[in-house]
């Protein structure tokens, strides 16, 4: 009875039977600790005491919230939707709506893309740009599980190979250092291409996404958009000045490296140029705040949980017990490695997070097997990013769910845990696997 296992798979259960993530994530982390030995006082320290972990991140969110309903209401949002609409025509065909269509999945994946490489603004955008697009969607139908699929593979795959940006965080400062503070002497040219398998991986679950899952067309309640997202009157003057709010916004968060000091200058610039005088400032920021809550408290609650598990010890325990049913089978090694990391991804909800428990272990672990150095990379890489998409308490699931259920019609789990996780952990686990054989 491993308490990583059963805090994960009880947090998993909870979540998929409608229990609020917060709550199955704060009872999986009391469960954690006292399966692992810990006492009730010592289990709730440990939470208590990573709760602060997640604490800048939630504020984050609740000012881009308040930030992107502001934006809402000034008339830009309402313009871009309205071009978009009219590029249907007055009576929609075959050939247009699939012209808008596929316009606007490959400008939403090169945005998640840019905004981990080009633009490091991470899930920023995505409160801000996709509810004002709900509009354009539900005229074309399209099913917002496959926008969620598209913008997770965004945000996902790119900082898996491109070393740049949240990338080269990923690749270079948190991977390779890892790697070599175990002794594997791996080089950072080495890495890009041991993980391009594991992205392949991923790009087939997109493709399944596109081509399979989500073709069909998907009705949605116009007058829940219509009431979440307001169409206002325009104005030029409102919108130049929503244009210099973004620009501020952007310029900062870049400068600063902080969201939270990019929201708050963007949502200044709307207060004190007059552009919300027809709605109060203070109803604004209530509702983005509410709009964006539940994933900050998700936040919050996701790092104390990975502060138990960290505190249990069971991580080590885990693979050991694994280690010792093994035998001299490699390939059963490599499928297994998999799996725990995707277990400890999953609960955590950050592959950057899980690298540096993961590959103090893992690093003999695969030399003591025969490993290549490639082979290692790509076991270790991958076992990190396994979970990131389909986990409750991921940026990359709650990112597309902060702008897709803007009108409260789209499900944190039923419609962007499970479809992600499905098309992305699946095939992963499958060609991380390959990548871990033959390289």
């Amino acid at each position: 009875m491993n308490a990583v296992v059963v805090a994960v798979i009880l947090m998993l259960g909870l979540s998929l039977a409608r229990v609020n993530v917060v709550i199955a994530l704060t009872i999986s982390s009391l469960v954690a600790g006292l399966v692992a030995g810990l006492d009730l006082h010592q289990t709730i320290s440990a939470f208590n005491t990573g709760l602060g972990g997640g604490a800048q991140i939630a504020l984050s969110y609740a000012l881009l919230g308040a930030f992107a309903v502001a934006l809402s209401h000034s008339g830009l949002t309402t313009l871009l939707s309205n071009k978009l609409i009219r590029s249907l025509g007055k009576e929609p065909n075959d050939s247009n709506t699939k012209m808008v269509r596929w316009g606007l999945l490959m400008a939403l994946l090169a945005m998640a893309i840019s905004s981990q490489n080009l633009l490091p603004i991470h899930i920023a955008f995505i409160p801000i740009l996709v509810p004002p697009l709900l509009h354009v969607m539900s005229k074309l139908k399209l099913d917002r599980r496959l926008v969620a699929c598209v913008l997770t593979f965004g945000l996902v795959t790119t900082y898996m190979i491109l070393p740049v940006g949240f990338g080269g965080i990923f690749l270079n400062d948190i991977l390779l250092a890892n790697l070599n503070q175990n002794s594997l002497g791996a080089t950072a040219d080495q890495i890009p291409p041991a993980m391009l398998l594991p992205a392949l991986g991923m790009l087939t679950g997109l493709l399944t996404a596109v081509f399979i899952s989500y073709r069909k067309p998907r009705e949605y309640n116009e007058s829940k958009i219509l009431a979440a997202e307001p169409e206002e009157q325009l104005n030029k003057r409102n919108i130049f000045i929503a244009l210099v709010a973004i620009a501020a916004t952007l310029s900062v968060q870049l400068y600063t490296d902080s969201m939270i000091f990019g929201a708050l200058v963007g949502f200044m610039v709307f207060s004190f140029s007059g552009a919300l005088k027809h709605v109060a400032d203070q109803d604004i920021f209530n509702q983005g705040v509410r709009m964006m809550a539940n994933i900050g408290f998700i936040m919050i609650a996701a790092a104390g949980f990975a502060a138990v598990i960290k505190e249990t010890g069971q991580v080590s325990t885990l693979v050991q017990a694994i280690e010792g049913m093994l035998g001299p089978n490699k390939a059963l090694a490599a499928f297994l490695m998999l799996a725990v990391g995707l277990l400890i991804t999953l609960g955590i909800g950050s592959s950057f997070s899980t690298i540096p428990i993961i590959a103090t272990i893992y690093v003999p672990l695969a030399l003591s097997f025969g490993f290549s150095v490639p082979a290692t990379i790509a076991l270790v890489g991958t076992a990190a990013a396994l979970g990131d998409a389909g986990s409750p308490a991921s940026d990359s699931t709650l990112g597309p769910t902060a702008g897709l259920n803007a009108d409260g019609q789209h499900d944190h789990m039923r419609d962007s845990v499970i479809p992600t996780f499905i098309h992305y952990n699946i095939p992963l686990l499958v060609f991380g696997w390959v990548a871990a054989m033959v390289l």
